[in-house]
């Protein structure tokens, strides 16, 4: 996967946990309601069926209460190497429509190891450069950036 820098952004770290952990922190609900959203947002619910075609589901919680449900489909799966989804469609590969205010796009998350960790690399894959641009003064490094982080804190902690 070579992304585009004219319509796509690219969030790439290494982090000191396992592909392993990273695949079970955006695998597991449980676990995803614990990071995926950067503080002070939270993420109040999640639904995951993982196959392609299944449902990836968020709930947001703003700070001042506003709920921002998000879904997708599952577009590829490959155990602790690969996750890719879209919000163009939701299960089992139904287009959706655009809502006033939100735009679609494609992400993935590619795990490679890395001595004890794992090269993270998150790519958000965009249908033009105003999409990209975007999403880029939404936040996304410092949002992607800070909730890899809160990602990396949650497994820690599972794992002591």
């Amino acid at each position: 996967m070579i992304p585009n820098p004219k319509y796509d952004l690219v969030l790439e770290r290494v982090v000191d946990v396992s592909p392993h952990l990273v695949w079970e922190a955006w695998t597991n609900p449980d676990y995803v309601k614990k990071w995926f959203t950067p503080a002070p947002w939270k993420t109040i619910d999640c639904e995951i069926d993982l196959r392609t075609g299944g449902l990836f589901k968020t709930v947001m919680l703003s700070p001042d209460g506003q709920k921002f449900p998000n879904e997708g489909c599952y577009l590829e799966i490959v155990k602790n190497k690969k996750l890719v989804w879209t919000a163009a469609l939701g299960e089992d590969y139904r287009p959706k429509a655009v809502a006033a205010g939100k735009f679609l796009f494609t992400a993935a998350i590619l795990l490679e190891p890395h001595g004890a960790g794992t090269k993270y690399v998150a790519i958000a894959i965009h249908p033009d450069e105003e999409t990209r641009m975007a999403h880029e003064k939404m936040g996304f490094h410092d949002g992607w950036g800070k909730a890899l982080e809160q990602l990396v804190e949650a497994m820690k902690a599972l794992k002591s």
